[in-house]
């Protein structure tokens, strides 16, 4: 089953740990210390919108990109009222209706992609997309991240949610899949079950910094997981920068 069509709904649900403010703050942060001036901002894998929602109201022109129709509703009917316009497409297959002055990735999307070879051609895609001097930042789950997550299980749990992940890493093939059991209890008293199952790979990043050179990247740095300074050796969340000249 396709990723994110079941869950869509209850997303926001699951996921009320995160905390978005102290994303869109790193955002900014990364913006400020960016040369050029942003105004434009294509989000990718936006997901239910909350990202899109914080940068909009901070006063962003945002682009919001995902492949799952099912999470752009979501983030549609959140981002009611603001400058947002929504493209429902592949990441490898990007293509904005304007170029970006800034292109965000968060909350390790780059890691569902689970080919190199489609990976390399998001990159490209990602540089076509943007402004001269503009600027590309993405956080991805390093491979120590989703190694430990192998035989791990994972649940949230309300009066009317029941959800379970159970992760599998397979070191051959670099890829942890994770299988997702979700009860939801409608409106009538009666519970309906979905299930999904999702898949990261574990890319290395030498590979990706490589990868980013390859698609015309430039000024390509590592950050700490929501940090400003370099990534410890035993991160498991790293975030990138990298610069597209003119």
């Amino acid at each position: 089953m396709d990723a994110y069509t079941v869950l869509a709904r209850y997303y926001d649900q699951l996921t009320g740990d995160v905390a978005y403010e102290k994303w869109a703050d790193y955002i900014q942060r990364q913006f400020r210390r960016h040369k050029g001036e942003i105004h434009r901002v294509a989000e990718l894998a936006c997901g239910t919108g909350s990202l899109a929602r914080l940068l909009a109201q901070r006063g962003y022109q945002v682009t919001a990109v995902d492949r799952s129709a099912d999470m752009l509703c979501q983030a549609d009917q959140k981002c009611q009222g603001l400058d947002v316009f929504f493209l429902c497409q592949d990441l490898t297959r990007l293509r904005l209706l304007e170029q970006a002055d800034a292109v965000v990735c968060c909350l390790d999307s780059f890691n569902y992609i689970t080919r190199p070879a489609l990976l390399r051609q998001a990159f490209r895609r990602v540089h076509q997309a943007l402004c001269s001097e503009g600027l590309f930042l993405f956080d991805v789950k390093t491979p120590q991240a989703l190694e430990e997550a192998d035989g791990q299980v994972y649940l949230d749990e309300t009066e009317d949610l029941y959800c379970v992940w159970r992760g599998a890493y397979s070191r051959r093939r670099r890829i942890c899949g994770y299988g997702i059991d979700l009860f939801a209890r409608q409106e009538d008293g009666s519970w309906m079950r979905g299930e999904e199952y999702h898949e990261e790979y574990a890319y290395t990043m030498d590979e990706l910094t490589a990868w980013l050179e390859e698609a015309g990247f430039t000024d390509i740095r590592q950050f700490g997981n929501l940090r400003m300074t370099p990534p410890q050796e035993d991160e498991r969340r790293v975030f990138f920068t990298a610069t597209k000249k003119g």
